[in-house]
């Protein structure tokens, strides 16, 4: 069988389309990290993706008939794309189903291509309902994004191209990983033409459904994977990119979303392009794993990304670099607290201070600070204690850096019973009227922050005032409304920043 997927890869179509991308070298990051990093430019592709070799190749090698019926899939990024343009070039009709929730931008560039779109459902779940609805209703041709060999030998071609450009001057290669199909056919073709080379599947430490599967020894099905590189979430693998992977990987590597932004600055500086959160996992995957002196392949898969997105990915680059840290700390509520606490720091910058007076002797501010890398801050933070100084280390909260920062300042004594917890509520009209129907004014609302980071769900922070009798009954309710959630009350951001007075 293997030997089958390198006819089909040497055999691909995908040039009738796609183009032989370069494979840029990252100068100035090799040089800090004392190895050779390459970068293979998919998101030079038409559709800004390799996406299009894969749908390309399956498409190409359709039966007439088949292709006549018009084709069909259900995707709301660089598939939907690869899919429309290839369609457009062989001149078959393309309907691409999408959640409501999908960006404009998205629906704007499959249109571009001559797709039909049918906007279906809040969810990827929701989407397939409808896509099988319009196959069984109109017979289309369904274009699979992952799980179909044509498929995977059309992404293959990429690990062709890597070891034609690289030469032999190659250790490993890093490739993003959603449902398996890049991977899996990058991975066949290196591994069968040059097996000493080894092959690293990335994915984020919130999406990681092909690491999960290959612990466990079968497909294993996330409950709700992370929504910030979407171009890689998927709840589960496909049946045949998880056999190849398990047998051509040579591991897979899981990446922080402040580490993937941080890669997406590098993958700028280096290229003068902004990349999408699943375009950058390579790099950064590359980053925290090679050894000084190899030379490695990192593909840059994609640079589809809603512009609304890079605001978050700059705010999250300073920590991912290891260049900021974020304090909670206490100072004496009297004149002068703030020039002593700045004496403090010595010649670090203040990035950040959020203060708001509040009552009791001692107030807690949010301070940001630069500094070089981990071990300064650890340092910083050790010499304000030694001060005297309450401080503690929030640079990795998830909770203070989405919604606390922007909130300082919002205790009141007189919030009684309070429970806090995030949600991720769907992009679309009607789903904060959803939400406030079901909870039907029976518990009063104490705090609400809406945050949206360019995705399809947006994050929210509330707080409820509920009587601990009422607690069971309040996550039942919680559970009816179909979005994802979790009980944050006692995190120390919320605790020391937004907590009422005990």
């Amino acid at each position: 069988m293997n030997s089958s997927y390198l006819t089909k890869i040497l055999n691909a179509t995908v040039y009738d389309v796609a183009k032989e991308t370069p494979l840029d070298e990252a100068a100035a990051l090799s040089k800090k990290l004392g190895c050779r990093l390459l970068l293979k430019r998919e998101d030079l592709q038409p559709v800004h993706s390799y996406k299009i070799r894969g749908a390309y190749n399956k498409m190409s090698q359709l039966p007439r008939s088949e292709l006549d019926r018009g084709v069909i899939c259900a995707s709301a990024g660089n598939h939907a794309q690869g899919v429309a343009l290839s369609a457009k070039k062989l001149g078959v009709k393309a309907t691409i189903v999408m959640p409501v929730t999908t960006p404009e931008i998205k629906t704007s560039a499959v249109k571009a291509y001559g797709a039909s779109i049918i906007l279906y459902g809040d969810s990827y779940s929701d989407t397939y309902e409808e896509l099988h609805r319009q196959i069984k209703e109109h017979g289309y041709t369904y274009i699979a994004p992952f799980d179909d060999p044509d498929v995977i030998a059309g992404q293959g071609t990429v690990g062709k191209e890597i070891l034609e450009q690289a030469g032999r001057d190659l250790d490993a290669v890093y490739v993003p990983i959603g449902g398996g199909g890049l991977a899996a056919g990058v991975s066949l073709y290196v591994k069968s033409v040059r097996p000493w080379v080894k092959v690293y599947g990335v994915e984020p430490e919130d999406s990681d459904c092909m690491y999960q599967s290959l612990k466990a020894g079968r497909r294993v099905v996330l409950d709700s994977p992370g929504l910030f590189a979407d171009g890689v979430c998927v709840k589960t693998p496909g049946e045949e990119t998880f056999r190849i992977c398990r047998e051509f990987l040579d591991g897979i590597i899981r990446v922080s979303t402040v580490e993937t932004c941080a890669a997406i600055k590098d993958i700028f500086e280096a290229t003068r392009a902004i990349c999408e959160p699943a375009g950058a996992l390579a790099l950064a995957a590359a980053k925290k794993n090679a050894k000084k002196g190899e030379t490695c392949a990192c593909v840059v898969s994609g640079a589809n990304m809603n512009f609304d997105r890079i605001r978050f990915v700059s705010e999250q680059t300073e920590i991912g670099e290891g260049r900021e840290a974020v304090f909670d700390c206490a100072i004496p509520e009297r004149p002068g607290s703030f020039l002593k606490f700045v004496r403090q720091l010595g010649k670090h910058s203040v990035t950040e201070f959020n203060y708001r007076m509040g009552e009791g002797f001692l107030a807690h501010v949010f301070v940001g600070v630069s500094v070089k890398d981990l071990a300064e801050r650890k340092a910083l933070q050790k010499r304000i204690r030694a001060a005297g100084s309450h401080c503690i280390d929030l640079s990795d909260n998830t909770l203070a850096k989405e919604h606390v920062r922007y909130m300082v300042g919002g205790r009141s004594a007189s919030i009684v019973n309070e429970v806090v917890y995030t949600f991720e509520f769907p992009e679309r009209p009607g789903a904060l009227m959803d939400f406030l129907s079901v909870i039907a004014g029976r518990w009063n609302i104490s705090m609400f922050h809406y945050r949206n980071h360019g995705s399809d769900h947006g994050k929210v922070l509330a707080g409820f005032q509920v009587p601990k009798t009422e607690r069971d009954e309040f996550v039942g309710v919680l559970g009816k409304i179909g979005y994802a959630f979790v009980d944050v009350s006692k995190d120390p951001a919320y605790k020391y920043f937004l907590g009422g007075r005990k």
